[in-house]
């Protein structure tokens, strides 16, 4: 692979701590979410990585539109991350996106959100290790 960026965020006091990325622009307070036992009040990780996930996807659907000269006026993601319990004992992670783009047809829309998942760093990171499902609006 070659490297196009490199960026780097710590964590300090899991998810009762905070997040600090090494230029500063990204600082932010976690908390446990009400509906496992927390206070809430701040982000977590499960927020932390549907945003990245729905602008990483949004901008894959972008770059493979501009490749297919397909113009896109009103573009949305929205990304949903469900943390849980596994059978062993372990933690798991499932996503959804739910894709608008309504200046499309659906069957455009289709194959440009197929292609997406194909090239989107998210999706490819993990693919085969956490179901993602996909939901076109």
């Amino acid at each position: 692979m070659k490297n196009l960026y490199t960026t780097k965020v710590t964590a300090q006091g899991g998810r009762e701590g905070k997040v600090l990325s090494e230029d500063g622009i990204l600082e932010l307070s976690l908390a446990l979410p009400k509906e496992l036992g927390g206070k809430g009040g701040a982000t977590n990780p499960e927020q932390l990585f549907a945003a990245g996930y729905a602008a990483c996807f949004e901008n894959a659907i972008r770059h493979v539109a501009r490749s297919q000269k397909i113009s896109l006026i009103e573009t949305m993601v929205t990304g949903e991350v469900t943390i849980g319990a596994k059978e062993d004992g372990s933690f798991g992670l499932a996503a959804k996106l739910i894709v608008s783009i309504p200046e499309l047809e659906k069957e455009v829309l289709k194959k440009l959100v197929e292609t997406a998942h194909l090239v989107c760093p998210y999706s490819n990171a993990i693919r085969g290790n956490i179901n993602v499902e996909i939901v076109i609006l």
